[in-house]
């Protein structure tokens, strides 16, 4: 193996960028695949990469694969040596969401820019845009909520017709990685922010992507009528007038509506409205797509809300199969998994809800161990176990949880 060495524990700085992937992957303890299921890629993948048959040219990826590894991109392509492994979430989320809170109490879109002043290159913005997405998607929060602030400022700097639809994205993001951390007054402020934004545009695709976050937003809030309100509202103004009219994204995004205004029906126990809504949100999708699965998804959540654990069960066996199960987000994914573990804890399997979590943590180590409803769930699961898996038990030490279990 020609120049790669190893001195006192440490790789010397001759090693390719594959190998440098393997090394800090094998130090934080990760197989393959556990690595790739982190990463939402295939073991293959992985493999490939390490063996440099697959190279990581495209910044994006670099990123992504150093977040989830802990360390910064610069350690796996410098001509330094790495320096000693920072743990992958070394600030609390809370200081982090403190950070974005303070974003968004700033309002420099209000200051008077000097006449020499160039604005935010739209292009770069929508860039970082789409590698924020990716790392929401594979549940990177702690690492998210670092990029966010910059994204909040630079959205009042950009160029003014490229403004409003990437700062509705921004605000968006925003509001649902609140979402996720329990930060949801916070979250409320930021979809409120980006739906102002929205209907200044008279965009009603545009509004309807800011009314969503909104509404889940309201809902974990506990306002379920006004987040059934908002999201039945928004997906009117976009709904088509028979199942197969209107644009893809325009069924897409009233599906999306129709899914949160039914989970709203859910929590005010309101079944009839629950089926119609998720109803005529299935008939806006196709049948093997991710809209569809995330569909199934909320009918077996809204279930659960609606204390029909048993029927909730036999239906996440029957998605659990199906290949568009799969098309859905790490992310949502394991979230989901997180909502089923009560539901087999109802019905008196406590192994099937640890499986459910240990499921999540593979998928999305965040959603178990960072999320405040993951780390409740966690404990209740832990709690309601006679015997608790030393595998569960491991996760909840790694989360930093104590507890009587």
């Amino acid at each position: 193996m020609a120049g790669s060495t190893r001195q006192g524990g440490v790789v010397t700085n001759d090693l390719p960028v594959g190998r440098r992937v393997a090394y800090w992957r094998a130090r934080r303890n990760m197989s393959q695949q556990v690595f790739a299921d982190r990463l939402g890629k295939s073991k293959s993948w992985v493999d490939k990469v390490e063996r440099g048959v697959r190279r990581l040219d495209k910044w994006s990826v670099l990123q992504e694969v150093a977040d989830t590894l802990g360390v910064t991109a610069d350690v796996l392509v410098d001509d330094t040596n790495p320096p000693a492994p920072t743990p992958p979430t070394s600030r609390s989320p809370d200081v982090e969401v403190d950070t974005v809170r303070a974003a968004l109490t700033r309002h420099p879109g209000i200051l008077r820019p000097p006449a020499d002043h160039v604005p935010v290159d739209p292009y770069k913005y929508r860039a970082r845009i789409v590698h924020a997405d990716a790392m929401y998607q594979h549940a990177q929060y702690p690492a998210l909520l670092r990029l966010l602030p910059g994204l909040l400022d630079d959205g009042h700097d950009l160029a003014a017709p490229a403004r409003p639809g990437l700062q509705v994205r921004t605000y968006r993001l925003t509001a649902s990685v609140l979402v996720k951390l329990g930060a949801h007054e916070l979250a409320w402020l930021a979809a409120d922010r980006g739906l102002s934004v929205a209907t200044t545009t008279d965009e009603p695709l545009l509004e309807a992507a800011a009314a969503l976050p909104l509404g889940t937003a309201l809902r974990v809030a506990g306002r379920h009528r006004a987040a059934f309100e908002t999201t039945i509202t928004a997906a009117h103004q976009i709904a088509p007038l028979t199942p197969d009219a209107g644009t893809p994204s325009e069924r897409s995004a009233c599906a999306a509506l129709l899914v949160q205004a039914a989970l709203a029906a859910a929590e005010h126990d309101d079944p009839p409205t629950v089926i119609e809504l998720l109803d005529g949100a299935a008939t806006l999708t196709g049948p093997d797509t991710p809209e569809r699965a995330a569909v199934d998804a909320a009918r077996i959540t809204a279930t659960t809300t609606l204390g029909d654990h048993r029927t909730a069960v036999e239906l996440h066996a029957a998605l659990a199969v199906r290949d568009r199960w799969w098309s859905l987000p790490v992310e949502h994914r394991a979230a989901y998994l997180i909502d089923m573990a009560p539901a087999h804890l109802s019905t008196g399997d406590p192994t099937a809800a640890g499986r459910a979590l240990l499921d999540a943590d593979r998928l999305a180590p965040a959603e178990v161990r960072v999320r405040p409803a993951g780390r409740a769930v966690l404990a209740e699961v832990l709690t309601g176990s006679p015997r608790p898996s030393p595998h569960l038990l491991a996760v909840a030490q790694a989360a930093g949880m104590r507890g009587a279990w």
